[in-house]
């Protein structure tokens, strides 16, 4: 059997739930699951739909079937079929506790991922991530006027010549300039070492000692060109005390990272996560 993920969004109204029930029925799907959520405040129906069939019918075949009852509600919807194993790059800076934990998990079988490359601005992940099998592109910032914009357009193109579907930044510590995020709007995932929206950008566990804070997070959200405030598709936290410092709230943080981007992940590539007005609807 085949298992296909419809997932949609729409203003809400009664008779959605039947009609897209009755839809998967008639097209011959089971549906082994179904969650929905209402946004009362914003008047908004979210589902998630996942049937199974016996693939008779193509991705495309129910693309096309679902479209009358997409144009009576109103809907915006995806269909994609599970499993699904995208192509995905990684980009990395220095720090790899969370690059080491994706290569693990993948290698594995724990994320489905299918990882084209790893691409740093610095070379210190290259035997790691050698030695996992996988291909290593160093891609420095150099010296000059524009080296910086160079070293973007390199990244650039050759994320583009790896006809990516996913990438992530796990702890790619380089500011993407708004027109490289747009490209990659809803396909590139980041973690960021604080609770967000608190302590935003450079040095977040330095800030959080400052202010003597009692919890610390992780956050994973899609980029978007205003830094740190794309769509949250997970968080944790972890308690501190007065006693810790900015090293030990470091370690501690790191434990976090990994977990959030982990599990992040694995929605996006389950077709979980559904976007709408730059929050997130994630499906359980």
């Amino acid at each position: 059997m085949n298992t296909t993920v419809l997932l949609i969004s729409c203003p809400d109204t009664s008779g959605i739930v039947a009609d897209v029930a009755g839809w998967v029925s008639m097209n011959g799907g089971n549906i082994v699951h179904a969650e929905q959520h209402t946004d009362h405040h914003n008047q908004m129906f979210f589902q998630r739909v996942e049937f199974t069939h016996d693939g008779s019918r193509d991705l495309q075949f129910f693309k096309t079937a679902f479209g009358p009852i997409a144009a009576k509600f109103g809907m915006t919807f995806t269909l994609n079929e599970l499993p699904w194993r995208p192509r995905t790059g990684i980009m990395v800076s220095k720090t790899v506790h969370c690059l080491s934990d994706l290569l693990t998990r993948s290698r594995y079988g724990d994320l489905g991922l299918d990882i084209q490359a790893v691409v740093s601005n610095h070379n210190d992940s290259r035997q790691l991530v050698e030695a996992f099998g996988y291909r290593y592109e160093h891609i420095a910032v150099g010296d000059g006027t524009n080296a910086r914009a160079e070293q973007e357009k390199n990244v650039a193109d050759l994320l583009d010549s790896l006809n990516l579907d996913l990438v992530i930044l796990a702890r790619y510590m380089l500011v993407l300039p708004p027109w490289f995020a747009d490209k990659w709007y809803g396909r590139m995932i980041n973690i960021h070492h604080s609770f967000l929206p608190a302590f935003i950008g450079a040095n977040p566990y330095r800030q959080a000692h400052d202010r003597g804070v009692k919890i610390i997070g992780a956050t994973a959200h899609y980029v978007t060109s205003d830094l740190d405030e794309g769509p949250i598709i997970e968080q944790d936290v972890a308690r501190v005390s007065h006693r810790d410092d900015v090293a030990e709230l470091t370690r501690r943080g790191r434990d976090l990272e990994t977990v959030v981007l982990a599990r992040a992940v694995r929605a996006h590539v389950e077709h979980r996560v559904l976007v709408w007005n730059n929050r997130t609807v994630v499906f359980g």
